[in-house]
């Protein structure tokens, strides 16, 4: 083979850097979700508890756009329960300790939302 002293470890690095990503995920510990404890008193949220993991981003953009841009000040819940469309009156009501709730589930996703350019955000029961 013409050149294989050079083409055989070429094939060689090529394979391991193609499937690098593979290993490497299968070597990587699972991610397991923060445990976040339910707040005082409160049974249920505005949906359930899988939708809100997955979409509360989506509903306070929904939100946002609805109270500022519409004018509009309900959300009607998939339940059919009627909820004041507002981050501070609403969600920071039950979930009032910003470092115990938010930053959990932010901090382990790396994700820095910009709720608290303009909302104040909740320090707990102090």
């Amino acid at each position: 083979m013409y050149n294989g002293k050079y083409i055989i470890p070429g094939i060689v690095i090529f394979v391991g850097l193609f499937t690098f990503p593979f290993w490497s995920n299968l070597l990587t510990p699972k991610y397991e979700r923060p445990q976040l404890a339910l707040p005082a008193g409160q049974k249920e949220c505005i949906e359930p508890a899988e939708y809100m993991r997955a979409e509360h981003m989506h509903i306070l953009d929904v939100w946002r756009d609805q109270a500022l841009r519409e004018g509009k000040r309900a959300y009607v819940a998939s339940n059919g329960k009627v909820w004041d469309i507002s981050l501070q009156n609403t969600c920071m009501k039950c979930h009032t300790n910003k470092a115990d709730f938010c930053d959990k589930c932010h901090n382990s996703n790396s994700v820095s939302p910009y709720c608290w350019d303009c909302h104040v955000a909740p320090r707990g029961n102090q």
